[in-house]
């Protein structure tokens, strides 16, 4: 075939590949005449790359089939693509000259995603055991069973796409995979929502949300909370926000409709239009001028000349007066529980449906239940009628009974859940999925609620999906602050000012305002201010990450620059510092230093209490060796190439994926 012709039946091709990338936040870094290679998580840090890599990979693969069906009517060619997704750490760097600016990854991750391309037959998707551990019910997969990949020792689980899961949450695929552990604490809370349930049910109309930082349990609470005795006799419709929706205007609107009209996914069109259609005019014949703007927002056909004349401007009043009448009338026939979840990723339409809504909700019988993380702006302080209850951590009492319903109350446990609980500062999120990583590893061995320790010991790794909401939390930062954060991690989970100072290469009043920030975000605290001035990490876990987030080089050169500063603030005390001294001269390759101190920093442990003041009996946690993951999920310095600049570098995990026509 004449390369113009064959390049006028690629390009559409390729456009439509691109587009699903770019409808979930993906970066194509590649194209490859036939085919891209994209990256999800990378260079920006999402927590459920995975999912959105595999939604994408579908996408691309149902536009892909409507199109190649109009080239076989018009050209007579077949046209299929192949996709592999694969999940895990790559190094990000960023090359460019004055005229362009491009990301690339290397590493493990993305060769495998390569190999899984290359084994998939046209027209299908296959993803690694990574990946579906990320996504899992998020995704419906047939296994393909082991399979030898080229480069690696041991076979590859490999996994077909075949379609969308029937979960929306975390919290529905935990519950389908596993089950819900036991729910502890949240009493006062249980007791708040049950107030204000009473108050909507005699017309008082409630708005209640609740906020937290990921995984503390604000959807489990809700959730135990509507499955109660307490809600018998109300209509709950209830809907969400995604990561990758506030680019598609009224997308939680659409899901809270299509729970209340009970629209399934194998409704053809003109069922969902009887079933909007009959239930509204059951409810009440007044809301029919409602109708074209709620089948509009369903992607149906309104049949109506009048709606279709009108402006944006006019669709939208009508679309929000719409939605907001049918709720206010449906609460007069029964009481009515609304729920919204996760209002940081929420759309500025669904936004300005909310806010319509509150100001109706005084005389209706209705309970509006939100939920979102603490970085979430509105305008509702004033309402008289508004509570915001705050979710915590557990506390250390909750959080051991929450793991001895997870892991049972064999005596070897005791001091493995100490660790945890200190480890995770109570997240009940970090607290399941850690327990899950022991057992997957084969730290634990037993039943769930009945295990024992099955290794004297036994790996700290950070859960991957923990990992994922950490960095995306990191990545949110301004690269100023983000860059701040890294110097901190590498000083360690304690930070002495007059250290981040001495590396920081910023200027006094820069330094407190970035802290001033990164307290405001809730990544550090201040520790003390006598006899030095220092700020500790939240959570250990946090200072993991942030520090997995600094490449090699960097980290060493900070190292280096550490010890260096240590000699120099504490000369007239340095035995005090001595094993905060070793780790970062060992660490940053300063050998001479390192022979020194090492042995002066064996012998304090080794006199422990005996031998030093009061004073001087504090260890320093360090991060977790990079030799803890095995050798093949590490990440490898970045390479440069001839012909571009290398602007910046940086490990991340994200999902790549690698097409082909």
């Amino acid at each position: 075939r004449d390369p113009e012709e064959a390049r006028k039946l690629l390009d559409p091709v390729l456009e439509r590949m691109m587009e699903a990338v770019h409808r979930y936040e993906g970066t194509v870094n590649q194209v490859m005449g036939d085919g891209i290679m994209a990256l999800f998580g990378a260079p920006l840090a999402h927590e459920d790359h995975a999912v959105r890599g595999c939604y994408a990979a579908l996408r691309m693969q149902e536009t892909i089939r409507r199109y190649a069906d109009e080239v076989y009517r018009t050209e007579g060619v077949t046209v299929q693509i192949r996709v592999g997704l694969n999940s895990g750490e790559v190094v990000v760097r960023t090359i460019g000259s004055d005229l362009r600016m491009d990301y690339t990854a290397v590493g493990q991750t993305t060769h495998l995603a390569a190999r899984m391309e290359q084994l998939a037959t046209p027209g299908t998707i296959l993803v690694t055991s990574a990946t579906l551990q990320l996504a899992e019910g998020f995704i419906e997969v047939k296994p393909k069973g082991p399979v030898p990949v080229k480069g690696l020792p041991q076979p590859v689980d490999v996994f077909e796409l075949t379609g969308v899961g029937v979960v929306r949450s975390r919290l529905e695929a935990a519950a389908a995979a596993r089950g819900l552990t036991g729910f502890v604490g949240r009493g006062s809370e249980i007791e708040l929502l049950r107030q204000t349930l009473e108050l909507a049910a005699s017309g008082q109309g409630q708005l209640v949300a609740v906020v937290g930082e990921p995984g503390v349990g604000k959807s489990r609470l809700y959730w135990e909370f509507t499955h109660s005795h307490r809600t018998q006799g109300w209509m709950m419709v209830d809907s969400g926000s995604v990561s990758y929706g506030k680019a598609t205007a009224y997308l939680p609107v659409i899901e809270l409709l299509k729970t209340y009209f009970q629209i399934e996914a194998r409704d053809d069109p003109r069922r969902m239009r009887e079933k909007v259609t009959g239930k509204m005019l059951s409810l009440d014949r007044a809301l029919e001028p409602c109708l074209p703007a709620l089948l509009s927002l369903l992607d149906l056909p309104t049949q109506d000349p009048a709606w279709d004349a009108l402006d944006s401007t006019a669709r939208r009043e009508r679309t929000l007066d719409a939605v907001k009448r049918l709720l206010l009338r449906e609460s007069q026939v029964q009481p009515l529980l609304v729920m919204f979840e996760d209002l940081h990723w929420i759309d500025s339409e669904t936004q300005a449906l909310l806010d319509s809504l509150v100001e109706s909700l005084p005389t209706a019988r209705l309970l509006l239940l939100v939920n979102y993380r603490p970085e979430y702006r509105h305008n509702w302080d004033g309402k008289t009628y508004y509570r915001q209850l705050r979710i915590d951590p557990l506390p250390s009492e909750s959080a051991r009974d929450l793991l001895a319903g997870l892991m049972g109350n064999d005596a070897s446990l005791d001091a493995l859940k100490a660790k945890l609980i200190e480890h995770t500062e109570g997240n009940p999120f970090y607290l399941e999925e850690s327990v899950r990583m022991l057992v997957e590893t084969g730290s634990l061995a037993g039943e769930r609620g009945a295990y024992r320790l099955a290794q004297a010991e036994y790996s700290a790794e950070i859960p991957l999906t923990v990992e994922a909401i950490l960095a995306a939390r990191i990545d949110r930062l301004s690269p100023e602050d983000k860059r701040l954060l890294q110097s901190a991690a590498v000083i360690g989970k304690h930070v002495p000012f007059a250290l981040l100072q001495a590396i920081a290469e910023l200027s006094e009043h820069q330094l407190y305002q970035g802290i001033g920030r990164l307290q405001a975000a809730e990544f550090l605290y201040e520790a003390r201010l006598f006899p030095d001035q220092e700020y500790t990490f939240k959570h250990a876990l946090t200072h993991e990450v942030a520090y997995r987030g600094v490449v090699q080089e960097r980290r060493r050169t900070l190292h280096a620059a550490i010890a260096e500063a240590i000699e120099r603030l504490y000369a007239d005390r340095l035995p005090e510092h001595i094993e905060r001294l070793a780790h970062h001269a060992l660490r940053g390759e300063l050998w001479p230093k390192a022979a020194i101190s090492l042995p002066w920093s064996r012998q304090r442990r080794t006199c422990g209490s005996c031998c030093l003041p009061a004073s001087q009996r504090v260890w320093h946690g360090e991060p977790r060796s990079s030799t803890a993951r095995p050798a093949t999920r590490r990440s490898q310095p970045p390479m440069t190439r001839s012909c571009a600049v290398t602007k910046t570098t940086r490990p991340s995990r994200s999902s790549c994926m690698q097409l082909q026509v």
